[in-house]
């Protein structure tokens, strides 16, 4: 299937594969590593999502009740979803998911818990995500974004996103990460 979504005809990046790590700006070693599948991880993850604050919540996601940010996640970490994991020792301190979306494309989400908000996670995490599609042959990210969250809209543009729609209460961004 062909998509009719807008992309930028120039390729950003090139971007770094996980796994990675760096010290972010409140001086915690953050590694990015590629979700692998165990029990141990699915853990940390859900509960990254059950402690989420509900301010930063947006579009529905993530979910709010345990049970249902485990049916969640189990469809996340399917095998057609690509995912990479902030880790601050055993805590999930983010996570960022690339999803086919059926046209050939693909979205992303990121998600930070806020006490790792506005410490340079994102962006790593973001980096990182792309990389890692770029390396599975991912070559159009799409998201969306709520117009009022201007740090989120900064980031995605420092990273080479560029705005394709902006007829509602969100902004659609795309970015193409490797030539066609």
């Amino acid at each position: 299937m062909k998509s009719n979504r807008r992309y930028p005809k120039a390729a950003s990046g090139p971007f770094e594969a996980p796994p990675e790590e760096f010290v972010d700006q409140e001086d915690r070693t953050i590694e990015v590593k590629p979700y692998n599948g165990l029990d141990s991880e699915f853990e940390a993850v859900v509960e990254m999502y059950t402690e989420f604050d509900p301010s930063d919540r947006a579009q529905g996601i993530p979910p709010k009740k345990e049970p249902r940010v485990r049916s969640w996640l189990e469809n996340l970490f399917d095998d057609d979803c690509l995912n990479v994991i902030a880790w601050d020792g055993n805590t999930a301190a983010g996570h960022s998911t690339l999803v086919p979306d059926g046209d050939g494309d693909h979205e992303v989400a990121i998600f930070i818990l806020r006490p790792y908000q506005g410490a340079g996670i994102g962006t790593e995490l973001t980096r990182s995500v792309l990389g890692y599609g770029e390396e599975h042959d991912i070559s159009k990210v799409w998201l969306t974004v709520e117009r009022w969250n201007h740090p989120a809209i900064g980031l995605y543009e420092k990273i080479g996103f560029e705005t394709t729609r902006a007829e509602s209460f969100d902004l659609e961004m795309a970015i193409r990460i490797a030539a066609e």
